[in-house]
């Protein structure tokens, strides 16, 4: 018996110092209030008599015994701030009446603490955790979720997404994200056979809905509060740094791996958490490829161009800036043809972009700058003919996500998107050969205001004759040299 009582004993106390606030974290976080207006203003947004359910992200295997490092879902974290897997959050319309007589519009189910798995992945909230840190007052541990006894047949809407299937289930444990979704499917007699929800849908008669959700939270979180643009800025700020290092760091021979760890150490010695998207560096017929992500040229020619496009995530927010630079610090004469027509293809779309345009619209600009210009250049035989060589629109919102699922429709002032054109003629393309391997883009993050724009991203040169003076200043890491290793 005393060796059962000190064994658990440590593990009191191993649940105790895994559990304590770590006074070293940022303290620049976004708040408990900011969390709890994001549910009261989607509270207002939901329809009579319903309830909006939300699942945490789920941890996705990248090898055996290993995960890909965990990320929350962005609507999760959005409206409560809560960064770990194996939850599920209830946001109703109307008050609801516990057993206890308790009246809540709100509850959340994570995952309990565990001195083991704390000791071996970090430290979790818990129920209380969540309760004092981040001010959800209906909070329960994940393994209360399959007694929660609600009567999901009284709302006229059940308001989620769309289940997929990327959710392993974790034989040890029976509250897992796994089991909850199943639970939660037989709550809410969801359909069993595949294809039926999407029928059931359309009947007067089944009160689940797939759809709405998604919309109203791209209408939420596509507008931004004072507390999301600072930490944008602060998001747009490290990229836009990152690209001027390289500027001055970057020299021929270099490899494409090399030039995205410079840009991605220094996002981390600015405390950025991640990258918001896979790093794009390709150089020459690379950037071509307009979702390049091996980086793995070992060796970069002085006569190539070299697209860029990266973007730190500070406390969940990315950014999104893309350059195009000359490896040698100079642009070649068809480069620089090709990189003003890209400039003045932006610079024609950011003196329309204001309140009450559509980003379609401001793709329009772009495509008909540039297939005039490529018509000009000779490279089209006239403005109306099909082609390639800009393959993409120019504008996309973010925020949380790279590509923040905002719905179609006009910008509105505390809106942030990118305006980035780009032309990129491959090698073996139907042109004259002194244009093969060209590809340059420009990105820029803009926040929408009361009556135009602002350049979020405005540090990092964009213009050739900007671009061409920084990359001859000396660099912090001229000087740094590893040994070789053979």
């Amino acid at each position: 018996m005393r060796k059962v009582m000190t064994i658990l004993s440590l593990l009191m106390a191993a649940v105790n110092v895994y559990g304590q606030p770590a006074d070293d974290l940022p303290k620049d976080f976004l708040s408990q209030d900011f969390h709890r207006g994001r549910r009261e203003a989607l509270r207002e947004k939901l329809p009579p008599n319903s309830v909006a359910v939300f699942f945490a992200n789920a941890v996705r295997n990248r090898s055996n015994d290993v995960d890909y490092t965990y990320h929350q879902d962005p609507n999760f974290y959005y409206l409560t701030g809560y960064k770990e897997p194996d939850a599920v959050l209830l946001i109703f319309k109307d008050k609801q009446t516990a057993n206890n007589g308790t009246q809540y519009d709100e509850i959340i189910f994570v995952q309990p603490r565990n001195a083991n798995a704390e000791m071996w992945n970090g430290r979790r909230l818990g129920d209380e955790g969540v309760k004092s840190k981040l001010g959800l007052n209906q909070a329960f541990n994940n393994t209360e979720f399959k007694k929660y006894n609600l009567d999901f047949t009284k709302f006229t809407s059940i308001l989620f997404t769309e289940f997929q299937n990327d959710v392993r289930d974790e034989p040890t444990d029976s509250a897992d994200l796994y089991d909850m979704i199943k639970q939660f499917k037989v709550k809410v007699n969801y359909p069993t056979e595949q294809g039926t929800l999407n029928v059931a849908r359309e009947s007067t008669k089944n009160n689940l809905n797939t759809r709405e959700l998604s919309i109203l939270m791209g209408a939420l979180r596509g507008v931004k509060t004072k507390e999301e643009l600072a930490l944008v800025r602060k998001a747009v700020s490290i990229s836009g740094m990152a690209q001027r290092e390289v500027m001055k760091a970057i020299k021929p021979g270099m490899s494409e791996r090399e030039i995205q760890g410079i840009h991605e150490y220094v996002f981390k010695k600015y405390e950025a958490e991640d990258i918001g998207y896979p790093s794009i560096v390709g150089a020459g017929h690379n950037g071509c490829i307009l979702h390049y992500v091996e980086n793995y040229k070992p060796e970069i020619s002085s006569t190539e161009l070299i697209l860029m496009d990266l973007g730190a995530e500070f406390h969940g927010y990315t950014a999104d800036v893309t350059r195009t630079i000359p490896i040698s610090g100079k642009f070649s004469p068809e480069q620089k043809q090709i990189y003003e027509l890209v400039l003045k293809a932006q610079e024609e779309a950011m003196k329309a972009c204001k309140p009450g345009i559509t980003t379609y619209e401001l793709s329009l600009i772009t495509q008909r700058v540039i297939n005039r210009g490529l018509t000009e250049l000779g490279i089209l035989k006239t403005e109306t003919e099909k082609h390639l060589y800009y393959p993409h629109g120019c504008c996309h919102h973010i925020g949380l996500d790279v590509h923040d699922p905002i719905p179609k429709g006009q910008l509105q002032e505390n809106m942030i998107i990118t305006i980035e054109p780009g032309i990129y003629i491959p090698e073996n393309a139907n042109c004259d050969k002194r244009w093969w391997g060209i590809a340059v883009r420009i990105e820029d993050d803009y926040l929408i205001t009361k009556d135009g724009y602002e350049l979020l991203s405005a540090s990092a040169p964009r213009k050739i004759e900007e671009i061409e003076s920084l990359m001859q200043e000396p660099s912090a890491l001229d000087d740094f040299q590893l040994p070789e290793i053979k």
